[in-house]
């Protein structure tokens, strides 16, 4: 079987304080909600873009509640079996600090060889109350040692501006360590009610994103989902810088076809962001968008990863 990388994707709960402690839960299944994302990875995503995007725009709630049930399925027991299931050779485990943080994802690599962890930062307070950021230069070269294969950012869960001073102190630190960043990219939701002043879904702006990889060409970055929904914004803003990478999480096969044809077959990564996305429709989409080209699948279903976080073996 040909090796699979799927280069986003979660462990724990990525939401709420102590996220760690739901890897190591046993027997956790997925209550019954209206699934919208079900739905259109049935069709391989495949809708009109104005139409997807509608359905979004009209359903909110269906499709947070949604992703919030799917959240609360992050248990290493579930992440190993939908391995199992789609063929997944290694697969990339995204913390969010504060809630999620490497040292438990470092925990569960320790149980499961086949995870590869990345680091993140704790911004701390976003909203003025205690805790402060700190440089994070001690902490990330720490974590890169324990074996960390990456940096996540995720400006809208973190409250943090891609174009923030933090954000850039964090990116600045990390860059000696010649491993990429991946950050989320697209405007999205992840709370309910009152809850939404926990995030800042504008931060997911293409605009924030270019200038971050502008302002720093020496460090690779990975656009997270290609944009969502901003998918064309992010080939027509993004494309045209070198280390700029892609993954195809969400996209159907018609945008990966573009995405490989903006970026190059060598600057897109196969990705699912389980448990927010289903393994094996997501690796359907790349096989289909690859045509039958065994060399193109290989490329961006393992290689691409391999080579940006230096994945032996």
């Amino acid at each position: 079987m040909e090796p699979i990388i799927d280069a986003h994707g979660h462990l724990g709960d990525i939401l709420h304080p102590n996220g760690g402690a739901l890897i190591d839960k046993l027997g956790v299944t997925m209550e019954p909600v209206f699934d919208p994302t079900a739905q259109s990875e049935a069709r391989l995503h495949n809708y009109p873009l104005p139409l997807a995007r509608l359905s979004y725009r009209l359903f909110p709630d269906s499709v947070t509640r949604a992703e919030r049930a799917r959240n609360a399925t992050a248990t290493l027991e579930n992440f190993a079996a939908s391995m199992d299931q789609a063929g997944i050779s290694f697969g990339v485990c995204l913390p969010v600090p504060p809630y999620l943080v490497f040292e438990d994802l470092a925990a569960a690599v320790r149980r499961d060889p086949r995870i590869i962890a990345f680091t993140g930062v704790d911004y701390g307070d976003r909203d003025g109350g205690p805790g402060s950021f700190n440089d994070p230069t001690a902490k990330l070269a720490a974590d890169v040692a324990a074996g960390a294969r990456g940096l996540k950012i995720h400006p809208i869960i973190q409250k943090i501006s891609l174009a923030s001073a933090e954000t850039r102190a964090a990116v600045e630190s990390f860059a000696p360590h010649r491993l990429p960043v991946l950050f989320h990219c697209g405007i999205s939701s992840y709370y309910l009610g009152a809850d939404k002043a926990r995030e800042e879904p504008r931060y997911g702006g293409i605009d924030y994103a270019e200038a971050l990889v502008r302002d720093f060409p020496s460090v690779d970055f990975i656009a997270g989902h290609a944009g969502l929904f901003e998918v064309k914004k992010a080939m027509k803003q993004l494309s045209r810088f070198s280390n700029v990478w892609v993954d195809t999480s969400f996209q159907s096969v018609k945008r990966v076809r573009e995405l490989i044809d903006a970026f190059g077959p060598e600057r897109v990564l196969f990705a699912s962001d389980w448990p927010y996305g289903n393994r094996p429709p997501a690796v359907q989409i790349v096989r289909n968008a690859c045509s039958g080209d065994r060399g193109l699948e290989r490329r961006i279903l393992f290689e691409n990863a391999a080579e940006l976080m230096e994945i032996k073996g």
